[in-house]
């Protein structure tokens, strides 16, 4: 029970005034059935329920948004991760969670002196040339203050709350527990994953208390965007730089929200910028797989010369190379109208769900996919594409993992950000030269043979351990450890893998004799040549190459059942 496991008498009193605010936001009924109410009382704790119906003519998702921002920064940031979550929330609690501010005053000089001292040292008037003490800004993990280097460097100085990490961690704490409690106890809630939510959130938010993490975030970034000199990185400074405090350049240019300051006066060219700004988060997402997660206008800075400025990386999404092969494939089926391409990328996403009717699902995405066909390039939306097809996932129950919703939701506040700049921007037409461009490089001879080779390299080590293996069963069974698990549900679907697993290794052992024969046949002189070499050895290396590029595919093909971490 989540009462009898609580760390701290803190957490009890933190549990009651969380469950205080539910109530009076007319959800009493949830903590009800949850039967915290009784335990609470059980535990000399009680709960006041006289205006617990104060909100009830308030609409759900506004009454969720409220409560939130009552009850502080972390269920704050909690809101503000599900406002990435359009594949599992409608249109109407997406527009109420990305309301959600962290309204708090800043953190007087005075409190944040001690933790200063600590971390720069001495005093920031003396490791600083100057300081200011009134914070340039302030959120709910930390607060930013202007300072200037001795070398004359105006530097921005990042500080972390004093003691937010604490109480951050408590409120995961009975986050964690509370999720766990809904989910067992209410089953309306379990198609919103509320402990998987929570999970994610905790990783997401304890990388943001790293400051130190965040500069490290930002330098890799910076790194893979040398190419585009029109894209500004602040410059950390690691000298001063903590887990609770970091330094960065100041960037003094016209914030990504006032417009009306870019005009051809001042030297600014609005389509350029929004063209060079889809360009450089493209590639991050495309070409890196390293993007930054929050490009919002108050994130974004608009410096002479039409350059962009992103600061920020707090939050920071991740896509493997699997992934990002699995985007361009579902990127280029929206653009060039190829339904069953992108109807497969879902459906590998997604996985196996209970309940799941297959078919209806995958008609749905081919007609909505189909509905474009003919629909010239200029015309797309593909922000708003990708926001249609994550909302047919959701009538279907189906949540997309988590590092594909983060780079969605990124996705569609980018071309929002584009068509802000110059209503005549189009993401499709700024994508698909770099999706083409991506995917030739995809199948370079040079690419293509390594792949060939670390499949064949896998395949040989699966052979070779073969043996070993059916040892290592033999053994079990001997010894009445052997366990076997059949799921008639899917029996047919295990004998398929089974099936298909026999080829791919009767293909490799195929591959290995090809290229051990051909190698021996190069060896002896005389007969036919190709090209100067033995005829049969050079038609045995061709033959292993196409087999083992059919079975790169084959395993590339069913390799997406398994979930990246």
């Amino acid at each position: 029970m989540l009462i009898e496991t609580l760390d701290t008498a803190r957490d009890l009193g933190r549990l009651k005034e969380i469950l205080g605010v539910m109530v009076r936001h007319g959800f009493g009924d949830t903590v009800r059935r949850l039967g915290l109410a009784d335990r609470l009382e059980r535990a000399g704790q009680a709960l006041n329920w006289t205006h617990a119906a104060d909100l009830a003519r308030v609409e759900p998702p506004v009454q969720v948004r409220l409560a939130l921002e009552e009850l502080g920064p972390a269920f704050v940031k909690f809101g503000q991760i599900l406002a990435g979550r359009a594949d599992l929330f409608g249109p109407e609690w997406i527009a109420e969670f990305e309301k959600l501010h962290s309204h708090v005053p800043a953190v007087p000089i005075d409190v944040l002196r001690p933790q200063l001292r600590e971390d720069l040292g001495d005093e920031p008037e003396a490791v600083f040339a100057w300081f200011d003490t009134t914070p340039l800004a302030a959120a709910s993990i930390a607060q930013v203050h202007r300072a200037r280097l001795h070398d004359g460097t105006e530097v921005i100085v990042k500080i972390r709350r004093p003691g937010i990490a604490d109480t951050i961690q408590a409120d995961l704490r009975l986050l964690q527990r509370l999720a766990a409690m809904a989910e067992a106890e209410l089953p309306a809630l379990k198609p919103y994953r509320p402990q998987q939510l929570v999970r994610e959130f905790a990783r997401s938010l304890r990388r943001e208390l790293d400051l130190a993490g965040e500069c490290r975030q930002a330098e890799r970034i910076a790194t893979n965007m040398a190419a585009l000199p029109h894209i500004v990185i602040p410059r950390v400074h690691w000298a001063y730089t903590r887990e609770r405090i970091n330094v960065q350049d100041f960037i003094d240019g016209t914030p990504g929200g006032a417009l009306a300051a870019l005009t051809p006066e001042a030297g600014f060219d609005r389509t350029v910028l929004a063209q060079r700004g889809a360009q450089a988060v493209l590639q991050m997402i495309v070409k890196d797989g390293v993007f930054h997660a929050d490009p919002h206008p108050g994130n974004v800075f608009y410096l002479p010369g039409n350059r962009i400025a992103f600061i920020d990386f707090g939050m920071v999404g991740r896509l493997s190379q699997r992934r990002r092969d699995e985007l361009l494939q579902l990127l280029l089926g929206l653009v060039e109208h190829q339904p069953q391409a992108v109807a497969d990328v879902l459906l590998d996403w997604t996985g196996d769900a209970q309940g799941l009717n297959l078919g209806q699902l995958e008609t749905e995405i081919e007609a909505f996919v189909d509905q474009y066909h003919g629909v010239q390039l200029a015309q797309l939306s593909l922000g708003q594409m990708l926001a249609d097809v994550t909302a047919i996932l959701r009538e279907h129950h189906l949540g997309l993992p988590s590092d594909l919703a983060l780079l969605i939701k990124a996705f569609i506040s980018l071309e929002g950000m584009g068509r802000n700049l110059d209503p005549d921007f189009h993401m499709a037409s700024e994508a698909l030269p770099l999706l083409k461009q991506v995917v030739r490089a995809r199948y370079e001879p040079k690419v293509l043979a390594g792949r060939a080779w670390s499949t064949l390299r896998r395949a040989l080590a699966t052979v070779e351990q073969l043996p070993d293996d059916i040892g290592r069963l033999l053994r079990n069974a001997r010894r009445g450890h052997l366990q076997v698990g059949i799921e008639l549900a899917h029996l047919k679907r295990v004998g398929d893998q089974i099936d298909r697993s026999a080829n791919r290794l009767a293909m490799a052992l195929v591959i290995a004799a090809l290229i051990i024969g051909s190698s021996i046949v190069m060896t002896v002189k005389g007969g036919p040549t190709l090209f100067g070499l033995p005829a049969f050895g050079f038609l045995g290396f061709f033959g292993a190459v196409v087999c083992g590029l059919w079975l790169v595919r084959a395993i590339w093909r069913s390799s997406h059942h398994r979930d990246d971490d």
